[in-house]
């Protein structure tokens, strides 16, 4: 198994390296506004804090539907049916549009309903102005989460990467632009936050839109087929019963990340009922926490894609092997991110503010953080590699129960019943989590054992047959 493990490990750092890249791209967006709004005072980073959690709360459900093609195009592609790889691409698209207009509508209600939400007086305002702008994107978040999913499972991860990157510095420029009012533009603050997040998830559409083109042109050159045999040449109809075998696998993942996102939106709209001190240091913290958990998220997507291959061409051990690679990967990361945010929480807090009471509020929340840091990591990593089996169900289960049923109810009672304020919220936050993590890893380790004791028999059946 050892030896296995070192086989498989360059394959795994080499599809999982960038794939990491782009999740951390897609967190740096919302960390830097946090950082760009800082100096605007607490209220302002608790405003764009929760106006994006808020946001992902929701659209995390539409993206998370969509990961159904990490399974699905991963063991196409592993079967080399790239024409089947095509069809699912256009059915994630076309899944996608029909996501968008609900989803979008709900965001509007919830936008329409935020003066009677209970948040700080000082906040509130700033958060009506930011989440109002930000749910207009959801349409093109959507559509991008199709485009990439497509890509990762056909291995296409360097130009996922390069539009999280070059986003980035396009929603830094707009937020220097934006927020302060440089190059002739108004100072518009945390609105100014909001259209710069806008515009940077419009241009990442178009640059996976541009990439699948270009591959699917590039591909059918070099086998010398016309272009009536690319992508844009599957048929565009609705085909029920590939949506319903995409949502069969979507539903559950995007309820698992519902499970695991939304208690962290609602931990944190929450925080914006309390005094923005402690607001803003939730967000701090949590942005710090969310930048360390998108290593483990990255090594699950590419542990999907890795577990699926195998799974698609029929190697039962290569997808064990996989597996466990990639959990040994994130479990070594996620024990380095722990021990630094013990080590020098004060430091990394300072990074979005000098305010002495966030410092003080922060650091603390983020010696929390450093508890769970493993389980966190191992979750991640097994969500994925779950999901290249097929199985999106378990952690869905896992994840409403250890959230919703324990770990929220008990966050809850200790911050507004017991009076333990935000660090009571993490304590429930931390539970939940650790619990998952161990629910999780005893899940794969009876799964992947039974799946390879089913290969060892049928390859056993089938030597009795030749002899």
């Amino acid at each position: 198994m050892i030896h296995a493990i070192r086989r498989e490990l360059w394959p795994m750092l080499r599809l999982s390296v960038p794939v990491v890249m782009a999740e951390l791209g897609w967190m740096a967006m919302g960390v830097v506004d946090t950082i760009m709004v800082g100096p605007l005072g607490p209220e302002a980073i608790s405003a764009a804090g929760v106006g994006t959690s808020m946001h992902m709360g929701f659209a995390v459900f539409g993206t998370g539907v969509l990961l159904g093609l990490d399974t699905l195009v991963s063991q196409a592609f592993g079967r080399r049916d790239i024409r089947d790889c095509h069809r699912w691409f256009i059915d994630g698209l076309m899944l996608a549009g029909m996501m968008s207009v609900p989803i979008t509508a709900l965001c509007a209600l919830v936008w329409l309903l935020i003066p009677s939400l209970g948040f700080h007086g000082d906040v509130r305002p700033l958060l009506e102005s930011y989440f109002g702008i930000v749910l207009l994107s959801t349409p093109f978040l959507l559509f991008y989460a199709a485009c990439r999913r497509y890509l990762q499972g056909m291995h296409l991860v360097t130009p996922v990467v390069f539009a999280l990157v070059t986003a980035n510095l396009v929603n830094a420029g707009a937020n220097w632009t934006l927020i302060y009012g440089h190059l002739g533009f108004p100072a518009m603050g945390v609105t100014g936050a909001a259209w710069a997040t806008f515009l940077s998830r419009i241009y990442m559409l178009a640059v996976l839109l541009t990439a699948v083109w270009w591959y699917d042109k590039k591909r059918t050159e070099q086998i010398g087929l016309g272009h009536e045999h690319g992508l844009w040449r599957v048929p565009r109809v609705i085909d029920g019963a590939r949506l319903k075998r995409l949502l069969s696998l979507g539903l559950p993942a995007a309820s698992q990340m519902l499970a695991e996102v939304g208690v962290f939106a609602l931990a944190t709209a929450l925080s914006g009922t309390l005094d923005p001190i402690s607001s803003a240091s939730h967000q701090i913290a949590l942005n710090l926490a969310g930048m360390s958990f998108m290593i483990p998220l990255g090594l699950g997507s590419a542990g999907a894609v890795r577990v699926g291959h195998a799974v698609g061409a029929g190697d039962r051990p290569g997808a064990s092997t996989a597996g466990w690679t990639a959990i040994l990967v994130g479990t070594v990361v996620m024990v380095v991110s722990g021990l630094t945010f013990v080590l020098i929480p004060r430091q990394l807090i300072g990074l979005f503010t000098t305010n002495a009471d966030v410092l003080r509020v922060g650091t603390s929340l983020l010696m929390l953080a450093a508890v769970f840091q493993l389980f966190d990591g191992i979750q991640g990593v097994i969500t994925g590699t779950l999901r290249g089996i097929g199985d999106t169900r378990t952690p869905m289960i896992v994840n409403l129960a250890a959230h919703w049923l324990l770990g929220l109810p008990v966050g809850y009672t200790l911050c507004f019943i017991l009076g333990w304020g935000v660090y009571g919220l993490w304590v429930g936050l931390s539970l939940g989590l650790i619990v998952v993590g161990v629910i999780l890893l005893w899940v794969w380790s009876v799964k992947i054992r039974h799946y390879r004791a089913v290969a060892v028999s049928r390859d056993s059946e089938l030597r009795t047959q030749d002899s």
